[in-house]
């Protein structure tokens, strides 16, 4: 059996990777496509956190993920094993973690912050795409999300910016930019212009790994 086709989607917060990736996958059937996602891998602290101690955790580290148990279920992936993983709610009271079983397929799809970053999940990307976004609207789009998904305030939101998110970006996913064979600016809130970039790479996969 073959090694599946990896591909690799990173971004910063607020650039549109869950939007991106839910009309990506649109194109594929569950037999043909799995996708395991960093958020998942974060090491279990913040669950003990009181409110303002969790305004300060800095969750855009590196050091935050369990990175090893990340690698270990690429790599279980590649070998098509399934995995199991309990999902990780980012400290939401109001959010119940769902035990995700994520089975293999001829299509890995790997996203996250970081996994340019970690160079052994970097190595095995056969496809690596960089969604891009203006601060401003990255910004916006991670105000919107943070208070209706996971409860912060605005202004928890908007120290995190500052001192956490940007300084991570420019630090461990922007100089890994120019590796990617496909950068997409999306600055766009209207949906088919995300929809005809899929619908591009999803036609080269059809032809060239299906």
């Amino acid at each position: 059996m073959n090694k599946p086709y990896v591909i690799g989607i990173a971004g910063g917060s607020g650039s549109g990777k869950t939007f991106f990736l839910r009309c990506f996958l649109e194109h594929f059937s569950t037999d043909e496509v799995c996708l395991v996602s960093q958020d998942d891998y974060y090491f279990p602290v913040a669950h003990n956190m009181t409110a303002e101690e969790n305004k300060l955790y800095n969750f855009d580290l590196p050091a935050t993920i369990d990175h090893e148990h990340f690698e270990r279920d690429i790599e279980d992936l590649l070998n098509y094993k399934s995995i199991t993983k309990q999902e990780y709610t980012f400290n939401n009271p109001h959010a119940t973690p769902k035990t995700l079983e994520i089975k293999p397929a001829p299509i890995l799809i790997v996203e996250g912050l970081f996994i340019l970053h970690f160079r052994k999940i970097a190595d095995v990307l056969d496809l690596r795409v960089f969604i891009d976004a203006d601060e401003e609207v990255a910004l916006q789009r991670r105000l919107k999300r943070d208070l209706i998904e996971r409860g912060y305030s605005n202004e928890d939101v908007l120290y995190k910016w500052v001192n956490h998110v940007v300084p991570a970006y420019k630090e461990y996913l922007l100089p890994y930019k120019s590796e990617c064979q496909k950068i997409i600016t999306n600055n766009s809130h209207v949906a088919a212009d995300i929809i005809c970039v899929t619908e591009g790479i999803a036609k080269e996969l059809r032809q060239n790994v299906l």
